[in-house]
Protein backbone atom coordinates (compact mmCIF):
# COMPACT_ATOMS: atom_id res chain seq x y z
CA UNK A 1 0.00 0.00 0.00
CA UNK A 2 0.95 3.56 -0.38
CA UNK A 3 2.27 5.77 2.40
CA UNK A 4 -0.75 7.63 3.89
CA UNK A 5 -2.09 10.82 2.44
CA UNK A 6 -2.29 13.85 4.20
CA UNK A 7 -4.99 15.28 2.05
CA UNK A 8 -8.40 14.77 3.05
CA UNK A 9 -9.45 13.78 -0.30
CA UNK A 10 -13.51 12.93 -0.30
CA UNK A 11 -16.71 14.94 -1.10
CA UNK A 12 -18.97 15.59 -4.53
CA UNK A 13 -21.93 16.38 -6.15
CA UNK A 14 -23.87 13.92 -7.16
CA UNK A 15 -26.22 16.27 -9.88
CA UNK A 16 -23.70 15.38 -12.66
CA UNK A 17 -22.52 19.00 -13.08
CA UNK A 18 -18.66 19.25 -13.20
CA UNK A 19 -16.37 17.01 -11.45
CA UNK A 20 -14.60 18.87 -8.53
CA UNK A 21 -10.65 18.67 -7.85
CA UNK A 22 -9.45 15.98 -5.08
CA UNK A 23 -7.32 18.10 -2.85
CA UNK A 24 -8.52 19.51 0.60
CA UNK A 25 -5.88 20.59 3.26
CA UNK A 26 -6.91 18.66 6.49
CA UNK A 27 -5.36 21.13 9.17
CA UNK A 28 -7.24 23.92 7.50
CA UNK A 29 -9.88 25.30 9.80
CA UNK A 30 -12.10 28.21 9.67
CA UNK A 31 -15.65 28.78 8.45
CA UNK A 32 -16.70 26.54 5.51
CA UNK A 33 -18.37 28.56 2.18
CA UNK A 34 -20.97 26.39 1.04
CA UNK A 35 -23.06 28.47 -1.69
CA UNK A 36 -25.26 25.24 -2.21
CA UNK A 37 -26.19 23.24 0.55
CA UNK A 38 -27.85 19.84 -0.31
CA UNK A 39 -29.70 20.92 -3.11
CA UNK A 40 -29.38 17.27 -4.45
CA UNK A 41 -30.80 14.11 -2.91
CA UNK A 42 -27.35 13.03 -2.24
CA UNK A 43 -25.60 16.16 -2.28
CA UNK A 44 -22.72 16.07 0.22
CA UNK A 45 -21.32 19.67 1.93
CA UNK A 46 -18.02 21.40 0.90
CA UNK A 47 -16.59 23.72 -1.18
CA UNK A 48 -16.39 23.05 -4.94
CA UNK A 49 -13.37 23.12 -7.58
CA UNK A 50 -12.65 22.56 -10.42
CA UNK A 51 -11.61 19.39 -12.65
CA UNK A 52 -7.85 19.78 -13.95
CA UNK A 53 -7.88 19.68 -17.30
CA UNK A 54 -7.48 16.24 -19.14
CA UNK A 55 -9.68 13.51 -21.42
CA UNK A 56 -12.73 12.64 -20.19
CA UNK A 57 -12.94 8.89 -19.27
CA UNK A 58 -16.11 6.77 -20.13
CA UNK A 59 -17.17 4.05 -17.65
CA UNK A 60 -16.16 0.34 -18.48
CA UNK A 61 -18.63 -1.75 -19.57
CA UNK A 62 -19.10 -4.53 -16.86
CA UNK A 63 -22.44 -6.10 -16.47
CA UNK A 64 -23.64 -8.35 -13.47
CA UNK A 65 -21.79 -11.39 -12.99
CA UNK A 66 -18.53 -10.21 -14.21
CA UNK A 67 -15.48 -11.13 -12.43
CA UNK A 68 -12.75 -8.92 -10.90
CA UNK A 69 -9.11 -10.50 -9.50
CA UNK A 70 -10.80 -13.90 -10.66
CA UNK A 71 -12.35 -13.37 -7.16
CA UNK A 72 -15.24 -10.34 -6.88
CA UNK A 73 -18.33 -11.42 -8.69
CA UNK A 74 -20.05 -8.26 -9.62
CA UNK A 75 -24.04 -8.60 -8.66
CA UNK A 76 -25.67 -5.48 -9.07
CA UNK A 77 -24.78 -1.95 -9.86
CA UNK A 78 -26.30 0.43 -7.67
CA UNK A 79 -24.41 3.80 -9.21
CA UNK A 80 -23.63 4.63 -12.34
CA UNK A 81 -22.63 8.45 -12.32
CA UNK A 82 -19.19 10.55 -13.83
CA UNK A 83 -17.11 7.74 -15.21
CA UNK A 84 -17.65 5.44 -12.33
CA UNK A 85 -19.90 2.88 -11.17
CA UNK A 86 -20.86 0.87 -7.73
CA UNK A 87 -21.57 -2.16 -7.09
CA UNK A 88 -22.58 -4.58 -4.75
CA UNK A 89 -20.26 -8.10 -5.57
CA UNK A 90 -19.65 -10.94 -3.75
CA UNK A 91 -16.00 -12.15 -2.81
CA UNK A 92 -16.06 -16.07 -3.63
CA UNK A 93 -12.92 -16.59 -1.82
CA UNK A 94 -14.20 -15.61 1.77
CA UNK A 95 -18.09 -16.51 0.84
CA UNK A 96 -19.25 -13.10 1.85
CA UNK A 97 -20.93 -9.72 0.31
CA UNK A 98 -18.66 -6.97 -0.69
CA UNK A 99 -19.11 -3.16 -2.42
CA UNK A 100 -16.86 -2.55 -5.06
CA UNK A 101 -16.32 0.83 -6.59
CA UNK A 102 -15.01 0.85 -10.46
CA UNK A 103 -13.25 3.63 -12.32
CA UNK A 104 -10.88 3.39 -15.78
CA UNK A 105 -7.22 3.80 -14.95
CA UNK A 106 -7.10 6.79 -16.88
CA UNK A 107 -9.76 8.67 -15.24
CA UNK A 108 -8.99 12.25 -14.51
CA UNK A 109 -9.28 10.83 -10.59
CA UNK A 110 -8.20 7.31 -10.53
CA UNK A 111 -5.00 8.52 -8.83
CA UNK A 112 -6.65 10.29 -5.91
CA UNK A 113 -9.47 7.60 -5.09
CA UNK A 114 -6.12 5.31 -5.09
CA UNK A 115 -4.64 7.34 -2.29
CA UNK A 116 -7.76 8.09 -0.20
CA UNK A 117 -8.84 4.29 -0.77
CA UNK A 118 -5.40 3.05 0.73
CA UNK A 119 -5.25 6.46 2.99
CA UNK A 120 -8.53 5.29 5.05
CA UNK A 121 -7.66 1.51 5.40
CA UNK A 122 -4.19 2.11 7.35
CA UNK A 123 -7.04 4.37 9.47
CA UNK A 124 -8.71 0.49 10.65
CA UNK A 125 -11.34 2.29 12.78
CA UNK A 126 -14.49 -0.35 12.87
CA UNK A 127 -16.70 2.84 13.66
CA UNK A 128 -16.16 3.25 9.82
CA UNK A 129 -16.97 0.70 6.78
CA UNK A 130 -13.65 -0.78 6.26
CA UNK A 131 -11.77 -0.14 2.86
CA UNK A 132 -10.32 -4.13 2.43
CA UNK A 133 -8.60 -3.45 -1.19
CA UNK A 134 -7.40 -0.95 -3.59
CA UNK A 135 -6.52 -2.01 -6.79
CA UNK A 136 -4.91 -1.16 -10.15
CA UNK A 137 -5.46 -3.99 -12.72
CA UNK A 138 -6.37 -4.40 -16.57
CA UNK A 139 -6.87 -0.58 -17.58
CA UNK A 140 -9.61 -0.66 -14.38
CA UNK A 141 -9.27 0.90 -10.70
CA UNK A 142 -11.13 -0.34 -8.07
CA UNK A 143 -11.88 -0.30 -4.25
CA UNK A 144 -13.40 -3.29 -2.34
CA UNK A 145 -14.84 -2.17 1.24
CA UNK A 146 -17.52 -3.73 3.36
CA UNK A 147 -21.14 -4.97 3.00
CA UNK A 148 -23.31 -4.57 6.11
CA UNK A 149 -26.43 -6.74 5.39
CA UNK A 150 -27.90 -5.59 8.85
CA UNK A 151 -27.10 -2.03 8.65
CA UNK A 152 -29.80 0.87 8.14
CA UNK A 153 -28.72 4.24 6.27
CA UNK A 154 -30.25 7.18 8.51
CA UNK A 155 -31.92 8.35 5.59
CA UNK A 156 -34.57 5.20 5.37
CA UNK A 157 -34.85 5.47 9.04
CA UNK A 158 -35.46 9.40 9.12
CA UNK A 159 -38.02 8.04 6.41
CA UNK A 160 -40.36 6.78 9.68
CA UNK A 161 -39.91 9.74 11.82
CA UNK A 162 -37.51 11.44 13.58
CA UNK A 163 -35.12 9.42 15.99
CA UNK A 164 -35.69 9.45 19.84
CA UNK A 165 -33.21 11.67 21.94
CA UNK A 166 -31.64 8.94 22.99
CA UNK A 167 -30.79 7.82 19.57
CA UNK A 168 -30.07 11.06 18.53
CA UNK A 169 -27.76 11.86 21.46
CA UNK A 170 -25.71 8.25 20.85
CA UNK A 171 -25.21 9.16 16.68
CA UNK A 172 -23.89 12.71 17.02
CA UNK A 173 -21.70 10.72 20.04
CA UNK A 174 -20.19 7.97 18.27
CA UNK A 175 -19.73 9.94 14.16
CA UNK A 176 -18.47 13.09 15.89
CA UNK A 177 -15.78 11.10 18.10
CA UNK A 178 -14.99 9.05 14.68
CA UNK A 179 -14.48 11.74 12.84
CA UNK A 180 -12.39 13.18 15.56
CA UNK A 181 -10.11 10.12 15.42
CA UNK A 182 -10.01 10.21 11.49
CA UNK A 183 -8.48 14.35 11.24
CA UNK A 184 -6.24 13.56 13.94
CA UNK A 185 -4.77 10.99 11.08
CA UNK A 186 -5.53 13.54 8.22
CA UNK A 187 -8.75 12.02 6.78
CA UNK A 188 -11.86 14.19 6.14
CA UNK A 189 -14.94 12.59 4.86
CA UNK A 190 -16.70 15.82 3.19
CA UNK A 191 -19.63 13.60 2.31
CA UNK A 192 -21.37 13.14 5.62
CA UNK A 193 -25.06 12.68 4.81
CA UNK A 194 -27.77 10.76 5.70
CA UNK A 195 -26.59 7.76 3.25
CA UNK A 196 -23.43 7.94 4.66
CA UNK A 197 -24.48 7.01 8.24
CA UNK A 198 -25.56 3.33 8.94
CA UNK A 199 -26.53 2.37 12.63
CA UNK A 200 -25.77 -1.81 13.08
CA UNK A 201 -28.56 -4.20 14.59
CA UNK A 202 -26.21 -3.76 18.01
CA UNK A 203 -27.37 0.19 17.83
CA UNK A 204 -23.91 0.93 16.86
CA UNK A 205 -23.41 3.78 14.33
CA UNK A 206 -20.76 3.56 11.49
CA UNK A 207 -19.86 6.01 8.70
CA UNK A 208 -18.95 4.66 4.46
CA UNK A 209 -17.06 6.36 2.60
CA UNK A 210 -14.27 7.84 4.28
CA UNK A 211 -12.30 9.86 1.71
CA UNK A 212 -13.18 7.87 -1.16
CA UNK A 213 -16.80 9.25 -1.72
CA UNK A 214 -15.40 12.41 -2.09
CA UNK A 215 -12.73 11.87 -3.96
CA UNK A 216 -14.90 9.58 -6.77
CA UNK A 217 -16.51 13.30 -6.88
CA UNK A 218 -13.74 15.51 -6.87
CA UNK A 219 -15.27 17.81 -3.75
CA UNK A 220 -12.27 19.01 -1.62
CA UNK A 221 -12.72 21.88 0.77
CA UNK A 222 -9.89 24.59 2.17
CA UNK A 223 -11.57 23.91 5.81
CA UNK A 224 -12.29 19.93 5.96
CA UNK A 225 -12.89 19.82 9.43
CA UNK A 226 -15.08 22.78 9.73
CA UNK A 227 -16.92 21.46 6.65
CA UNK A 228 -17.20 17.66 8.60
CA UNK A 229 -18.32 19.67 11.49
CA UNK A 230 -21.39 21.23 10.01
CA UNK A 231 -22.41 18.07 8.46
CA UNK A 232 -22.48 16.17 11.25
CA UNK A 233 -24.08 19.46 12.61
CA UNK A 234 -26.83 18.88 9.65
CA UNK A 235 -27.13 15.68 10.46
CA UNK A 236 -28.21 15.76 14.68
CA UNK A 237 -30.48 18.91 12.99
CA UNK A 238 -32.11 16.03 10.57
CA UNK A 239 -32.65 13.72 13.56
CA UNK A 240 -34.35 16.07 15.57
CA UNK A 241 -36.68 17.29 12.78
CA UNK A 242 -37.28 15.20 10.38
CA UNK A 243 -36.36 18.33 8.07
CA UNK A 244 -32.93 18.84 6.02
CA UNK A 245 -31.85 22.10 7.73
CA UNK A 246 -31.43 24.67 4.25
CA UNK A 247 -33.78 25.54 1.62
CA UNK A 248 -33.52 22.75 -0.38
CA UNK A 249 -35.06 19.17 -0.34
CA UNK A 250 -32.30 16.95 0.13
CA UNK A 251 -31.78 12.93 0.90
CA UNK A 252 -35.89 12.29 1.21
CA UNK A 253 -35.85 15.24 3.79
CA UNK A 254 -38.35 18.77 3.42
CA UNK A 255 -35.67 21.65 3.62
CA UNK A 256 -36.92 24.57 5.91
CA UNK A 257 -39.33 27.27 4.68
CA UNK A 258 -37.78 30.00 2.40
CA UNK A 259 -36.49 33.42 3.73
CA UNK A 260 -36.34 32.76 7.72
CA UNK A 261 -32.89 31.30 7.49
CA UNK A 262 -31.88 28.88 9.95
CA UNK A 263 -33.80 28.60 12.87
CA UNK A 264 -33.05 26.00 15.94
CA UNK A 265 -34.52 22.35 15.84
CA UNK A 266 -36.63 22.95 18.86
CA UNK A 267 -38.68 26.13 16.91
CA UNK A 268 -38.83 23.74 13.88
CA UNK A 269 -40.75 21.04 15.97
CA UNK A 270 -42.71 20.72 19.01
CA UNK A 271 -40.71 18.85 22.18
CA UNK A 272 -37.17 18.73 20.83
CA UNK A 273 -34.47 18.32 23.19
CA UNK A 274 -33.06 21.26 23.84
CA UNK A 275 -29.87 20.64 24.86
CA UNK A 276 -29.38 18.97 21.53
CA UNK A 277 -31.27 21.73 19.95
CA UNK A 278 -28.44 24.08 21.22
CA UNK A 279 -25.83 21.17 20.13
CA UNK A 280 -27.01 21.45 16.48
CA UNK A 281 -26.87 25.10 16.23
CA UNK A 282 -23.43 25.22 17.53
CA UNK A 283 -22.19 22.79 14.86
CA UNK A 284 -24.23 24.99 12.15
CA UNK A 285 -22.80 28.34 13.04
CA UNK A 286 -22.47 29.74 9.43
CA UNK A 287 -23.26 32.62 7.26
CA UNK A 288 -24.12 34.72 9.80
CA UNK A 289 -26.61 32.56 12.04
CA UNK A 290 -25.50 32.35 15.95
CA UNK A 291 -26.02 29.10 18.47
CA UNK A 292 -28.73 29.53 21.29
CA UNK A 293 -27.42 31.00 24.17
CA UNK A 294 -24.60 32.49 23.01
CA UNK A 295 -22.51 29.62 23.04
CA UNK A 296 -19.46 29.85 21.46
CA UNK A 297 -19.39 27.74 18.12
CA UNK A 298 -17.97 24.63 17.35
CA UNK A 299 -15.61 24.44 14.38
CA UNK A 300 -13.73 20.76 14.85
CA UNK A 301 -15.30 17.54 15.39
CA UNK A 302 -12.61 17.64 18.47
CA UNK A 303 -14.44 20.49 19.71
CA UNK A 304 -18.23 18.98 18.85
CA UNK A 305 -16.74 16.02 21.13
CA UNK A 306 -16.19 18.02 24.33
CA UNK A 307 -19.23 19.64 23.49
CA UNK A 308 -20.78 17.00 23.79
CA UNK A 309 -18.93 15.67 26.83
CA UNK A 310 -20.25 18.89 29.02
CA UNK A 311 -24.15 18.19 28.46
CA UNK A 312 -26.24 16.12 31.15
CA UNK A 313 -26.23 12.60 30.09
CA UNK A 314 -29.80 11.75 28.05
CA UNK A 315 -31.21 7.98 29.39
CA UNK A 316 -32.80 5.81 26.89
CA UNK A 317 -36.52 5.79 26.90
CA UNK A 318 -38.29 3.42 29.64
CA UNK A 319 -39.40 -0.22 27.47
CA UNK A 320 -42.77 -0.96 27.07
CA UNK A 321 -44.37 -4.15 27.51
CA UNK A 322 -47.40 -5.41 25.87
CA UNK A 323 -49.78 -7.27 27.76
CA UNK A 324 -49.95 -10.78 27.00
CA UNK A 325 -52.76 -11.94 25.43
CA UNK A 326 -55.71 -13.77 27.02
CA UNK A 327 -54.96 -17.17 28.60
CA UNK A 328 -56.80 -19.52 26.35
CA UNK A 329 -57.62 -23.28 27.66
CA UNK A 330 -56.43 -26.15 25.52
CA UNK A 331 -58.16 -29.08 24.12
CA UNK A 332 -56.58 -31.21 25.88
CA UNK A 333 -57.33 -28.83 29.39
CA UNK A 334 -60.85 -28.47 28.21
CA UNK A 335 -61.24 -32.56 28.60
CA UNK A 336 -62.09 -32.97 25.12
CA UNK A 337 -58.28 -34.92 24.57
CA UNK A 338 -59.45 -38.43 22.95
CA UNK A 339 -62.94 -37.89 22.88
CA UNK A 340 -64.87 -37.52 19.38
CA UNK A 341 -65.95 -34.28 18.55
CA UNK A 342 -69.91 -33.94 18.80
CA UNK A 343 -71.12 -33.93 14.75
CA UNK A 344 -73.51 -30.98 14.57
CA UNK A 345 -77.08 -30.41 15.26
CA UNK A 346 -76.60 -33.31 17.58
CA UNK A 347 -77.20 -32.76 21.31
CA UNK A 348 -75.17 -34.56 23.93
CA UNK A 349 -76.42 -36.12 26.90
CA UNK A 350 -74.97 -34.90 29.88
CA UNK A 351 -75.01 -38.24 32.33
CA UNK A 352 -75.28 -37.24 35.55
CA UNK A 353 -73.02 -38.49 38.40
CA UNK A 354 -74.28 -41.46 40.94
CA UNK A 355 -75.99 -40.39 43.95
CA UNK A 356 -74.10 -40.31 47.39
CA UNK A 357 -74.12 -43.69 49.22
CA UNK A 358 -77.56 -43.59 51.06
CA UNK A 359 -77.80 -47.63 52.32
CA UNK A 360 -76.59 -48.49 55.75
CA UNK A 361 -73.09 -49.17 55.01
CA UNK A 362 -72.56 -45.58 54.04
CA UNK A 363 -73.90 -44.16 57.10
CA UNK A 364 -71.48 -46.28 59.19
CA UNK A 365 -68.88 -45.23 57.48
CA UNK A 366 -69.86 -41.29 57.85
CA UNK A 367 -70.24 -41.68 61.02
CA UNK A 368 -66.74 -43.68 62.01
CA UNK A 369 -64.46 -40.96 59.98
CA UNK A 370 -66.57 -38.64 61.81
CA UNK A 371 -65.81 -39.84 64.94
CA UNK A 372 -61.58 -40.38 64.11
CA UNK A 373 -61.64 -36.50 62.95
CA UNK A 374 -62.83 -35.63 66.28
CA UNK A 375 -60.17 -37.66 68.20
CA UNK A 376 -57.35 -36.33 66.39
CA UNK A 377 -58.30 -32.77 66.94
CA UNK A 378 -58.89 -33.07 70.93
CA UNK A 379 -55.30 -35.82 70.45
CA UNK A 380 -53.59 -32.47 68.29
CA UNK A 381 -54.61 -30.02 71.11
CA UNK A 382 -53.95 -31.57 74.10
CA UNK A 383 -50.09 -32.07 72.52
CA UNK A 384 -49.72 -28.71 71.72
CA UNK A 385 -50.82 -27.39 74.71
CA UNK A 386 -48.10 -29.75 77.02
CA UNK A 387 -45.74 -28.04 74.52
CA UNK A 388 -46.36 -24.49 75.09
CA UNK A 389 -45.59 -25.31 79.09
CA UNK A 390 -42.69 -26.86 78.71
CA UNK A 391 -41.06 -24.39 76.30
CA UNK A 392 -42.21 -21.52 78.61
CA UNK A 393 -39.98 -23.04 81.75
CA UNK A 394 -37.24 -24.23 79.56
CA UNK A 395 -37.19 -20.48 77.94
CA UNK A 396 -36.44 -18.97 81.93
CA UNK A 397 -33.66 -21.62 82.58
CA UNK A 398 -32.19 -20.35 79.36
CA UNK A 399 -32.54 -17.05 80.34
CA UNK A 400 -31.06 -17.17 84.05
CA UNK A 401 -27.95 -19.41 82.36
CA UNK A 402 -27.20 -17.03 80.20
CA UNK A 403 -27.10 -13.95 82.39
CA UNK A 404 -24.97 -15.86 84.64
CA UNK A 405 -22.28 -16.80 82.03
CA UNK A 406 -21.79 -13.35 81.37
CA UNK A 407 -20.72 -13.94 77.40
CA UNK A 408 -21.68 -11.44 74.40
CA UNK A 409 -24.79 -10.12 74.37
CA UNK A 410 -24.04 -7.53 71.44
CA UNK A 411 -26.40 -8.57 68.36
CA UNK A 412 -24.44 -10.34 65.30
CA UNK A 413 -22.99 -8.10 62.55
CA UNK A 414 -24.65 -8.76 58.99
CA UNK A 415 -23.34 -10.26 56.62
CA UNK A 416 -22.06 -8.25 53.74
CA UNK A 417 -20.85 -4.66 53.77
CA UNK A 418 -22.59 -1.58 53.18
CA UNK A 419 -22.99 -0.15 49.57
CA UNK A 420 -20.41 2.90 48.89
CA UNK A 421 -22.11 5.67 46.36
CA UNK A 422 -19.52 6.48 43.02
CA UNK A 423 -19.57 9.73 43.12
CA UNK A 424 -18.24 9.89 39.28
CA UNK A 425 -16.64 7.80 36.79
CA UNK A 426 -14.10 8.85 33.29
CA UNK A 427 -12.86 6.36 30.82
CA UNK A 428 -9.57 5.43 31.28
CA UNK A 429 -7.06 4.42 27.91
CA UNK A 430 -3.59 5.47 28.90
CA UNK A 431 -2.21 3.10 25.96
CA UNK A 432 -4.43 3.96 23.27
CA UNK A 433 -3.25 7.15 20.70
CA UNK A 434 -6.11 9.27 21.83
CA UNK A 435 -6.74 8.22 25.45
CA UNK A 436 -10.41 8.08 24.90
CA UNK A 437 -12.75 5.65 24.71
CA UNK A 438 -16.35 6.30 24.69
CA UNK A 439 -16.47 9.26 26.72
CA UNK A 440 -19.89 10.41 26.13
CA UNK A 441 -21.51 7.14 27.71
CA UNK A 442 -19.55 6.39 30.65
CA UNK A 443 -22.44 7.25 33.17
CA UNK A 444 -23.75 4.18 31.79
CA UNK A 445 -21.30 1.90 34.20
CA UNK A 446 -22.97 2.43 37.03
CA UNK A 447 -26.65 3.89 37.01
CA UNK A 448 -27.62 0.99 38.32
CA UNK A 449 -29.66 -0.21 35.47
CA UNK A 450 -28.78 -3.02 33.08
CA UNK A 451 -30.39 -2.22 30.17
CA UNK A 452 -27.50 0.55 29.62
CA UNK A 453 -23.51 0.04 29.05
CA UNK A 454 -20.16 1.55 28.81
CA UNK A 455 -18.38 -0.30 25.86
CA UNK A 456 -15.53 0.35 24.29
CA UNK A 457 -14.36 0.55 20.51
CA UNK A 458 -14.11 -2.49 18.66
CA UNK A 459 -11.23 -4.80 18.42
CA UNK A 460 -9.78 -7.06 15.95
CA UNK A 461 -9.15 -9.42 18.48
CA UNK A 462 -9.90 -10.34 22.36
CA UNK A 463 -6.87 -9.06 23.56
CA UNK A 464 -7.34 -5.61 22.26
CA UNK A 465 -6.19 -6.55 18.70
CA UNK A 466 -2.65 -6.38 20.00
CA UNK A 467 -2.70 -2.63 20.31
CA UNK A 468 -2.71 -2.40 23.84
CA UNK A 469 -2.84 -4.72 27.25
CA UNK A 470 -6.29 -2.97 28.24
CA UNK A 471 -8.87 -0.32 28.62
CA UNK A 472 -10.66 0.91 32.24
CA UNK A 473 -13.19 3.11 34.15
CA UNK A 474 -11.74 5.15 37.48
CA UNK A 475 -14.53 5.02 40.15
CA UNK A 476 -14.16 7.88 42.21
CA UNK A 477 -15.95 7.27 45.74
CA UNK A 478 -15.33 11.11 46.63
CA UNK A 479 -13.28 9.95 49.46
CA UNK A 480 -10.57 7.41 50.85
CA UNK A 481 -13.08 4.47 52.09
CA UNK A 482 -12.91 0.84 52.79
CA UNK A 483 -13.32 -1.49 50.24
CA UNK A 484 -14.65 -5.04 50.18
CA UNK A 485 -15.72 -5.80 47.17
CA UNK A 486 -16.83 -4.62 43.89
CA UNK A 487 -19.13 -6.41 41.34
CA UNK A 488 -19.41 -5.64 38.16
CA UNK A 489 -21.57 -7.21 35.37
CA UNK A 490 -21.06 -7.37 31.86
CA UNK A 491 -22.83 -8.20 28.56
CA UNK A 492 -20.67 -11.29 27.29
CA UNK A 493 -18.00 -12.96 29.23
CA UNK A 494 -15.27 -10.55 30.16
CA UNK A 495 -11.89 -10.67 31.70
CA UNK A 496 -11.55 -7.78 34.68
CA UNK A 497 -8.78 -6.74 37.16
CA UNK A 498 -9.59 -4.37 40.02
CA UNK A 499 -7.02 -1.78 40.24
CA UNK A 500 -6.84 1.14 43.36
CA UNK A 501 -4.59 4.06 43.74
CA UNK A 502 -3.18 4.70 47.09
CA UNK A 503 -5.31 5.78 50.20
CA UNK A 504 -3.21 9.06 50.08
CA UNK A 505 -3.99 10.08 46.82
CA UNK A 506 -4.86 13.60 46.98
CA UNK A 507 -5.89 13.66 43.08
CA UNK A 508 -7.18 11.63 40.84
CA UNK A 509 -3.87 9.57 39.46
CA UNK A 510 -3.38 9.93 35.49
CA UNK A 511 -0.36 6.74 35.13
CA UNK A 512 -2.15 3.35 34.78
CA UNK A 513 1.32 2.34 37.33
CA UNK A 514 -0.30 4.44 40.40
CA UNK A 515 -3.12 1.73 40.33
CA UNK A 516 -1.79 -1.64 41.31
CA UNK A 517 -3.47 -4.72 41.06
CA UNK A 518 -6.08 -6.10 44.14
CA UNK A 519 -8.44 -8.58 42.72
CA UNK A 520 -8.96 -10.36 38.98
CA UNK A 521 -11.79 -12.53 37.36
CA UNK A 522 -14.07 -13.10 34.16
CA UNK A 523 -17.31 -13.58 33.57
CA UNK A 524 -20.39 -12.11 32.64
CA UNK A 525 -20.89 -10.83 36.71
CA UNK A 526 -17.73 -10.46 38.35
CA UNK A 527 -17.26 -9.87 42.29
CA UNK A 528 -13.39 -8.42 42.80
CA UNK A 529 -12.48 -8.68 46.40
CA UNK A 530 -8.97 -7.49 47.01
CA UNK A 531 -6.71 -10.35 48.84
CA UNK A 532 -5.97 -7.66 51.38
CA UNK A 533 -7.51 -4.72 53.44
CA UNK A 534 -8.01 -1.58 50.77
CA UNK A 535 -8.93 1.92 51.60
CA UNK A 536 -9.03 4.38 48.38
CA UNK A 537 -10.81 6.76 46.83
CA UNK A 538 -10.30 5.94 43.12
CA UNK A 539 -11.03 2.58 41.67
CA UNK A 540 -9.95 1.31 38.29
CA UNK A 541 -11.46 -1.47 36.43
CA UNK A 542 -9.23 -2.42 34.23
CA UNK A 543 -10.42 -4.38 31.29
CA UNK A 544 -8.06 -7.29 29.96
CA UNK A 545 -10.00 -9.55 27.42
CA UNK A 546 -12.93 -8.74 25.36
CA UNK A 547 -16.07 -10.90 24.01
CA UNK A 548 -16.88 -11.01 20.52
CA UNK A 549 -19.70 -8.68 19.48
CA UNK A 550 -21.35 -10.70 17.39
CA UNK A 551 -20.56 -8.22 13.94
CA UNK A 552 -16.75 -9.47 13.39
CA UNK A 553 -15.35 -6.95 16.27
CA UNK A 554 -14.12 -7.89 20.22
CA UNK A 555 -15.60 -4.97 22.54
CA UNK A 556 -16.09 -4.91 26.26
CA UNK A 557 -19.73 -3.75 27.78
CA UNK A 558 -19.81 -2.91 31.11
CA UNK A 559 -23.95 -2.60 32.04
CA UNK A 560 -23.18 -1.89 35.80
CA UNK A 561 -20.59 -1.62 38.41
CA UNK A 562 -21.41 -1.76 42.37
CA UNK A 563 -19.02 -0.89 45.41
CA UNK A 564 -19.47 -2.18 48.99
CA UNK A 565 -17.24 -1.81 51.81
Amino acid sequence: MAERSTAAVDVADNSGDKPLTAKAESTADGVAQNPERGTDSDEGQGSEGTESPGKKASPPELHSGHKLARRYRLEECLTRLDGFSSWRAVDEKLRRAVGVHILPADHARARSVLAAARSSALLGDPRFVQVLDAVEENDLVYVVHEWLPDATEMGTLLAAGPLEPHDAYQMVSQVASAMAAAHREGLAHLRLNPNAVLRASTGQWRIRGLAVNASLRGISSDTPQRTDTESIGALLYAALTQRWPYENDAYGLSGLPKDIGLIAPDQVRAGVHRGLSELAMRALVNDGATASRHEAPCTTPEELVKAIGEMPRIRPPEPTFTAPPDYQRTTYQQGTYGRPAPRPGVTQTITPPPPPLQSRTGKVLKWAVSALLIAALGLGSWQLADALMDHGGKSDDTDKTQTQDGGDKSPRKPLGGKPIAIKGARDFDPFGPDHSEKPATIGNAYDSSASTYWQTDGYLSPQFGNLKSGVGVILDLGKAQQVGKVTVSFVGETSVELRAASADAGSEPTSFDAYPKAADGSGTTVVLKPNKSLKTRYLLVWLTKLPADGQGYWRGRVADVKVSS
